[in-house]
């Protein structure tokens, strides 16, 4: 069980949290812009990432990744390649371009605002308290 500001939950309600679509949304482009900067990949390889970076708590689908790099390459901030997997199988990869990176810095920025802002509120203070310690 665990106390949020006097609420309690059962072990099994704050094993289900999961992050809200909004904030979910929001996130895809920077998440998807700094994975790229580490390297060129492919959707599959993306989604693997996400969920090793945020330690499973994040799980996206084909159906959530794929309108997000077809948006982002209309914008100019990706571009894409088809190539060939180790098996041989057709795959697109994606990489980031100057412009990307330019809007990744962007990303950046905004986000650290949105932390910081954050950061002056009891919003920064909520912890998850194991009870029965």
């Amino acid at each position: 069980c665990y106390v949020y500001y006097g609420y309690t939950l059962g072990a099994w309600e704050s094993a289900a949290m999961s992050i809200g679509k909004d904030l979910v949304a929001a996130s895809a482009t920077p998440l998807v812009l700094a994975i790229l900067r580490e390297g060129e990949s492919y959707g599959y390889a993306i989604i693997k990432r996400v969920e090793e970076l945020s330690e499973g708590e994040l799980k996206w689908t084909d159906g959530m990744l794929y309108p997000v790099l077809h948006r982002m390459e209309r914008a100019g901030y990706i571009e894409s390649q088809w190539g060939k997997s180790e098996s041989g199988r057709r795959r697109k990869y994606y990489q980031l371009t100057e412009k990307g990176t330019e809007e990744l810095a962007e990303q950046r920025r905004q986000w650290e605002v949105v932390t910081g802002t954050l950061r002056g509120t009891p919003f920064h203070r909520l912890q998850a308290i194991p009870l029965g310690i």
